[in-house]
């Protein structure tokens, strides 16, 4: 099966961290941000249920922010720059499609050399001392059905589509028409094994290359 587009879930697919936990133990509460992330994602809570209710717990400034994108490239999966090279070398279109911070995902797309149009993800705002103010309540990707509305905007034309993620919200991408495969490289959750049309439990990216050139 060949495919047009490539959408690919960022945290635990390609970066080992979770951005919103990590920001939560910087912030010393750390435990109780896990376990709502995880109920997200293992789909026992509608992400808008924890969505903004963690970030207004956590309130992360610019600084914050900064961290993390730095964290995200230092802690990315194995074979994610090979996998980005190889795919676009393919002439394949390449896309971030996640619920996380833009702000913190932007400088490892950019490694990446992906455009900043191929990335989808929520803004957050600061005020002017750059400390936090709010995020984008508007955006699909905060609440639960988004991630298969960017798939649906991103495969229409008969493009053929496949998504690349770790959780439950990953899965919406079926909505949409993609073939999804399971990345449990860094977690392997039993519902993305059910329902996965392929689930690929490898430490490397590049294990999902085959299935998509």
């Amino acid at each position: 099966m060949s495919f047009d587009n490539i959408c690919f879930d960022f945290d635990s697919t390609l970066s080992k961290i979770e951005g919103i936990d990590e920001l939560a133990k910087r912030a010393g509460m750390g435990e109780e941000m896990a376990r709502l992330t995880d109920q997200a994602m293992n789909g026992e809570l509608p992400l808008e249920a924890v969505y903004g209710h963690r970030l207004e717990m956590i309130k992360p400034d610019k600084q914050a922010i900064d961290w993390l994108a730095d964290e995200y490239i230092r802690e990315k999966v194995a074979g994610v720059e090979t996998l980005f090279s190889e795919l676009t070398a393919l002439g394949k279109s390449v896309y971030i499609v996640s619920g996380g911070i833009r702000q913190a995902i932007w400088p490892m797309a950019s490694l990446l050399n992906l455009p900043e149009s191929h990335v989808f993800a929520v803004d957050i705002f600061f005020n002017e001392d750059g400390s936090y103010r709010d995020f984008d309540r508007e955006s699909t990707l905060a609440r639960a059905g988004g991630k298969a509305q960017v798939c649906k905007q991103l495969s229409q034309n008969g493009q053929r589509l496949a998504m690349v993620g770790d959780g439950k919200t990953d899965l919406e991408s079926k909505q949409a028409g993609a073939f999804f495969i399971g990345f449990g490289g860094v977690v392997a959750r039993p519902i993305v094994q059910e329902q996965a049309d392929l689930f690929i439990n490898e430490s490397s990216l590049l294990a999902v290359l085959d299935y998509l050139r």
